[in-house]
């Protein structure tokens, strides 16, 4: 048989039939004097295994190693692999789906793709207007997608997610937009913030979790400056009690 019958009876492309010569998955045949291949109905078979296994998901490493000689690995080794892989790959994509299924669920401009767990924290905080509550909630998207947040610290942060007199302090925060840098309303305002959370939020938190270089002045640069004043505070605030 030539390569172009061989191809259409084992249900393969010529050029892959070509491919597998170059990799040495499949030996080159014997040639006539015309320098034409002539392939025989072993390799048909062998073509016809090399399609099947490879619909099944196998790589063609891996099928070198069910077609090699005793040195090689058990087809049933290679297929067990697999279906474990594939398992996990249908884990994966219904915690996916159901994750998808959270966000399509959820209310216009409360979609965003957050991991479950901010998610469920996110959902427990009450509507507002709040540009700080919002600039808050970005905050902690980023530091989601970034692997600095964690299951264990949303679940703290809960019951100050839902306290009204958190999103107070939120507001008070928001009227320091056009004050001054040396408005008397800081200090007080960054006290209650910080007395706000409640110890178990530094114990959640990794004493040893590094900090992004520039993250502090980054975020400071997203208020306005009287409010950048009571953030600073607040941070600086946070960090000697997290040190305690």
């Amino acid at each position: 048989m030539r390569i172009g019958e061989i191809a259409a009876l084992a249900g393969v492309t010529t050029r892959a039939i070509r491919h597998y010569h170059h990799i040495g998955l499949l030996p080159e045949p014997e040639r006539r004097p015309n320098q034409y291949r002539v392939y025989s109905v072993r390799d048909a078979v062998v073509l016809a295994r090399v399609r099947r296994l490879t619909e099944l998901g196998l790589s063609l490493d891996e099928v070198r190693d069910v077609l090699a000689d005793d040195a090689g690995r058990e087809l049933a080794d290679v297929l067990e692999e697999l279906d474990a892989d594939l398992a996990r790959q249908e884990a994966e994509l219904a915690e996916r789906r159901r994750r998808l299924a959270v966000l399509l669920a959820a209310p216009p401009g409360e979609n965003e793709p957050v991991s479950p767990a901010l998610a469920a924290l996110l959902a427990k905080a009450p509507e507002t207007a709040s540009p700080t509550a919002a600039m808050d909630r970005e905050h902690l998207t980023l530091l989601d997608a970034s692997g600095a947040g964690g299951a264990e610290i949303y679940a703290v942060l809960g019951p100050l997610a839902a306290d009204p007199a958190v999103l107070a302090l939120y507001e008070r925060l928001d009227g320091l937009a056009d004050a001054p840098v040396d408005d008397p309303r800081i200090p007080l305002l960054a006290d209650e913030l910080v007395a706000a959370v409640p110890d178990e939020v530094f114990a959640a938190i990794p004493a040893t979790r590094p900090v992004v270089a520039g993250l502090k002045e980054a975020l400071l640069a997203e208020y306005a400056p009287a409010q950048a004043e009571v953030v600073r505070r607040v941070m600086e605030a946070f960090m000697e009690r997290g040190r305690g």
